[in-house]
């Protein structure tokens, strides 16, 4: 079944840029937070902020840096999911993860084609079918809801996330509101 939305290869790159730069002012939020505020449970989906950070590369890597990829099989995902690279327990940690996880993301929306974005893409806990375009939505999606995760904790600390609007994020730096809290 082809995606009901169309997006060009340019317009997933333009996404990915977006998803990028408001990942790594959550990061930064995150990284400022006093005490164990970052590691600290919460009752959130992925417990800690720092947790929910991690989780948000995992999704990143494992659609568009695996799945799109083709690299899906149940070996090469067993694998991934034991790489202990992937549990940073500490900020020096995530951020060589986060490093590679982006360098490899981009690397896969670079290489993507007006037809290569309805090819068929499987993943063994997904069923259904679907294509590169949805798995790319999966990722934003899931990181964007994860985010709201962030942001509804951040907010419950009387901390304010940081700015997330798409034109601002998109405008050029010495041109951005000065509403950044990040």
């Amino acid at each position: 079944m082809a995606s009901p939305v169309q997006l060009s290869p340019a317009d997933t790159r333009a996404i990915t840029a977006y998803n990028h730069e408001v990942f790594g002012r959550f990061v930064r939020k995150v990284r400022r937070l006093r005490g164990k505020a970052a590691t600290r449970h919460r009752g959130i989906g992925h417990e800690s902020l720092f947790d929910t950070l991690v989780h948000i590369l995992h999704v990143q890597e494992v659609w568009l840096v695996y799945i799109v990829r083709g690299r899906n099989s149940d070996k090469e995902l067993e694998e991934l999911f034991d790489d202990t690279r992937r549990q940073p327990k500490d900020w020096k940690q995530f951020d060589l993860y986060a490093d590679r996880v982006w360098t490899e993301v981009d690397s896969t929306v670079r290489s993507l084609t007006p037809r290569g974005m309805g090819q068929p893409e499987k993943a063994f806990w997904m069923p259904g079918r679907y294509t590169v375009r949805d798995a790319f939505f999966q990722a934003t999606m899931e990181e964007a809801h994860h985010l709201g995760e962030l942001i509804g904790a951040l907010w419950q600390d009387d901390s304010t996330p940081p700015d997330m609007t798409w034109i601002d994020v998109r405008r050029p730096p010495g041109k951005r509101a000065n509403r950044t809290s990040d």
